[in-house]
């Protein structure tokens, strides 16, 4: 079976669970909170693409990897880091606002970065596979902006029948990104193997820089502790199954060895977070 059957309708599920958490007044609040929304988006968009090329360059990895590992900071978190944020008693509201706004960036953000990690990556990068820009915009708007479009609109029309359908979407994101985890592991069992220690040191680092990178803007403008937390979170998880959806598509790279550095950030995120959240926690 080829991945990409689920891959694809899964991240378009996560969309519009996404949309579904949604309001309007969560794209204006950077009217009423712009220090802390441009530090959120200032470390998501430039901060984190900027660790993961350096990072990319330092560890020396192959053009596919490399470019893999630049796609995991180009993918912002989604509805996942609302829960995170709440549970790590930070500014649930800025993280929703962040994940609004981000979301949308990012559809036409991902092209730029990805192509400057295309050209970074080295001639030989170049000629082992193309970016079809075209198909990559069309598919973050089909997958991403459209469920999400929709989800906001239910939620405005419909609020109820939207707090139904999220309580239960909710529970399956998790689930979902481990499932796709799972068969991209197996299928690439062989290559993730051989390049762990690589590639394993060079994802792990990533995360682990790019939190304390984001601690260091929120304490250096004067955030509150909880827009702090909320920053560092928003910064450090990203949205695994949309890089192995971007990844994998037939539309655009068609190639799931891309998609290995998804794979083991998506099980490295939940360990390093999942431990910030109970320091937090029992402090």
């Amino acid at each position: 079976m080829n991945p990409i059957i689920i891959v694809l309708p899964i991240l378009s599920l996560l969309m519009f669970d996404l949309g579904l958490t949604l309001r309007v007044g969560d794209f204006v609040m950077i009217a009423r909170r712009p220090r802390a929304v441009a530090v959120g988006l200032l470390g998501q968009l430039v901060v984190l693409p900027a660790i993961a090329l350096a990072l990319a360059w330092l560890f020396h990895l192959p053009p596919l990897y490399f470019v893999g590992l630049v796609l995991i900071a180009c993918c912002p978190g989604g509805s996942s880091s609302n829960v995170f944020s709440k549970l790590a008693h930070g500014d649930v509201a800025l993280s929703v606002t962040l994940t609004a706004l981000s979301s949308v960036i990012t559809l036409f953000t991902i092209p730029l970065v990805l192509a400057l990690a295309v050209g970074m990556a080295g001639v030989e990068g170049q000629q082992a596979f193309h970016l079809p820009v075209g198909n990559l915009l069309v598919q973050n708007i089909v997958l991403m902006a459209v469920p999400i479009l929709l989800g906001l609109a239910l939620n405005h029309w419909a609020p109820n029948v939207a707090a139904r359908i999220d309580r239960v979407l909710s529970k399956l994101a998790f689930p979902a990104l481990m499932l796709l985890a799972g068969i991209f592991f197996v299928q690439h069992r062989a290559n993730i193997i051989a390049n762990i220690g690589q590639l394993g040191l060079a994802v792990t680092a990533m995360l682990l820089v790019a939190i304390g990178v984001a601690a260091l803007l929120a304490v250096a403008t004067r955030l509150k502790t909880t827009e702090r937390r909320t920053i560092v979170i928003e910064v450090g998880m990203q949205n695994a199954a949309q890089a192995i959806a971007i990844a994998s598509s037939p539309f655009v790279f068609n190639d799931g060895v891309i998609a290995i550095p998804a794979i083991i950030y998506a099980l490295m995120m939940n360990v390093v977070l999942l431990t910030y959240v109970a320091i937090l926690r029992k402090k």
